[in-house]
């Protein structure tokens, strides 16, 4: 796969010392979780050596997120280039992180590193979302899609395939692509799986995500009628998140 600002070849990992259990990943986690860092590091490090994506994986979201190890987006980068480089066999349990890591790689391309080779490239972190959409079924990826095509970043705006894609990760239960669909749904005429859409996305969505759909939830609220909001809470209360969203969504 050719990925723009391509790193330079490999990603060198300092292992200095072999962990001293055969099975890195128990160092790992026993090291992990009492707090040793530095020796949970090395033994990601070892294992991620050996070739395993998993490793690679954890390894590239420590770098992403501080974790561990000092924060370095373009390290987190490599590795994340390197797990999707490497590949996996269809079907395989490790198809996940290589679906994460087109994804993250889509997220890094899209707003570009400062100080490194790698540049924004709208229209190449939409392709890579769409390979980790389309061939992996990643919500995460399906969500960002939907709003890149929504906004028409990268390329032409489809907000028919906007709304397709964030039902599709709406289903799976990602409560961000749940508030853009039903907010697409309110705006479209169907008002009360719109509300009730908007509802279990606000009741499941992250803390930092609170604050905009709510915003989105109230407005429609504050338009909508006392009938329509009352049908809506009940629709919300028997979904589940991710149950059933299709059908009700499709329904009169």
């Amino acid at each position: 796969m050719s990925i723009a600002a391509s790193t330079q070849a490999g990603f060198a990992f300092d292992v200095q010392d072999k962990p001293k259990s055969n099975n890195p990943f128990e160092v790992f986690f026993s090291a992990y979780k009492s707090g040793h860092k530095d020796e949970a590091v090395k033994a990601l490090r070892y294992a991620a050596e050996q070739g395993h994506p998993g490793a690679n994986w954890k390894l590239a979201r420590m770098y992403a997120d501080g974790d561990g190890v000092p924060e370095d987006d373009f390290a987190a980068y490599q590795i994340f280039e390197k797990i999707v480089r490497d590949g996996v066999d269809p079907g395989s349990q490790n198809e996940s992180y290589v679906a994460d890591a087109l994804t993250a790689l889509a997220g890094y391309v899209r707003r570009g590193i400062p100080d490194t080779p790698v540049r924004s490239n709208l229209p190449m972190a939409r392709d890579l979302y769409v390979q980790a959409a389309s061939s992996f079924g990643d919500p995460a990826a399906q969500y960002e899609l939907g709003k890149m095509l929504l906004n028409g970043e990268g390329g032409e705006r489809n907000p028919v395939q906007a709304a397709r894609w964030f039902q599709l990760s709406a289903q799976k239960g990602h409560a961000n692509a749940q508030a853009m669909f039903g907010n697409m749904l309110f705006q479209a005429g169907k008002t009360v799986q719109g509300l009730a859409m908007l509802t279990v996305a606000f009741e499941h969505c992250a803390v930092q995500d609170k604050a905009w759909i709510r915003e989105m939830q109230e407005q429609a609220f504050s338009i909508a009628g006392e009938a329509d909001r009352r049908n809506a809470i009940a629709l919300a209360g028997r979904w589940g998140q991710g149950t059933n969203i299709r059908l009700m969504a499709e329904s009169n």
